[in-house]
């Protein structure tokens, strides 16, 4: 037993020093990113990076490893804190939860749980069976995808801390506000049937409890492993859209169709966003992109939210458990959020 404790120490003693060698040599490639492409594409290879070939390439290699590495040390960071709260805790905490106090609850939660569009159905099924209010749910399945950890990490990469926390601050708004809209409608006469139907066998047990500092480093590390193998297309088709907007789309066309001074910017930017569905690592490299060609944040960030949002497949998957006409009202009631939202972070933050 002495010695199985001596050796479960020594274990966990070199998961900290890799983790700790792992965070350093995360900061060094962070920090030369920029200058290595620079000294590489500039120097060596002797390209111009002020013509747009040269600025094009530069942006998707460069973003290409600052993207990665963001991802990389956000998502596992992100794993790890995640791993003390559960869908199953999450059901237990909101159940029996009041509308006003729930949907604040269910939004600030929807931001910290494992979800996903795949994951809609029998999470919506699983919280209702529990007696989760429905605008309460509503509000989790909202925010849970809207303010994910892939989009805050690469909003704090690319923009820094105000744009990132703007953000934040309107997923939830938007998912509190659409959750308890949605509630006020009585929406259970728009449920299919079953729903209510379906009872949960025995008490929900929460892994979380069990769960060792070594455990929770092995769950982040593999979800950072997961994730970058889903959506590395998607990364790729991103940047290199970003690319050639970046080296090649001139500005005064996205002046006169997406700028400050076009006021259907906004809701052209969601109606754009909705059909090109995409993950947060796919369409924010375009945002950048847009960003630096002089669009308003307040349409960028409509266009970011559409995309990840009002997703199709998620409405198609949520159509099994929700009738045609509370998927409308559910995509129109977020879509006026969002339009909202990226009419006052216009406003207020002009290009």
């Amino acid at each position: 037993m002495a010695v199985m404790e001596r050796v479960h120490r020594a274990t966990t003693r070199q998961r900290w020093a890799g983790l700790i060698i792992a965070a350093l040599a995360w900061w060094a490639l962070y920090s030369a990113n920029l200058p290595f492409w620079n000294w590489l594409l500039g120097d060596v290879a002797g390209l111009d990076l002020d013509t747009r070939l040269g600025s094009g390439v530069h942006f998707f290699l460069y973003d290409t490893v600052k993207i990665l590495l963001l991802l990389t040390g956000i998502i596992f960071i992100v794993t790890v804190l995640r791993s003390f709260m559960s869908v199953e805790r999450t059901r237990a905490i909101l159940g029996g939860k009041r509308e006003g106090v729930g949907n604040v609850a269910a939004a600030a939660l929807g931001v910290v749980t494992p979800f996903c569009s795949c994951s809609a159905v029998p999470a919506f099924i699983g919280f209702v069976a529990a007696g989760v209010p429905v605008g309460v749910t509503l509000s989790f399945l909202i925010a849970s995808p809207l303010v994910n950890e892939v989009a805050i990490a690469l909003l704090l990469g690319l923009f820094g801390w105000g744009p990132t926390l703007l953000y934040i601050g309107a997923g939830l708004t938007i998912a509190i506000v659409a959750g308890f809209i949605l509630g006020r409608m009585r929406p259970e006469r728009w449920i299919e049937p079953f729903v209510f139907e379906t009872t949960l066998g025995g008490q929900a047990v929460d892994p979380g409890y069990a769960l060792t500092w070594n455990d929770r480093i092995q769950m982040g590390l593999e979800e950072v492993r997961d994730i970058l193998r889903k959506i590395w297309p998607y990364l790729l088709v991103g940047i290199g859209i970003g690319a050639a907007i970046h080296g090649w789309a001139p500005e005064q066309w996205f002046a006169e169709h997406a700028g400050p001074e076009n006021l259907f910017a906004v809701p052209l930017a969601v109606l754009l966003g909705v059909p090109l569905y995409s993950n947060a690592a796919g369409v924010l490299p375009m945002v950048e992109a847009l960003s630096d060609k002089g669009l308003p944040m307040g349409t960028l960030l409509a266009f970011m939210m559409a995309t990840v949002a009002l997703s199709l497949p998620e409405m198609i998957l949520l159509r099994r458990v929700l009738k045609p006409r509370l998927i409308a009202m559910f995509i129109g009631v977020v879509t006026v959020g969002i339009i909202t939202v990226g009419y006052l972070f216009n406003a207020v933050i002009p290009a």
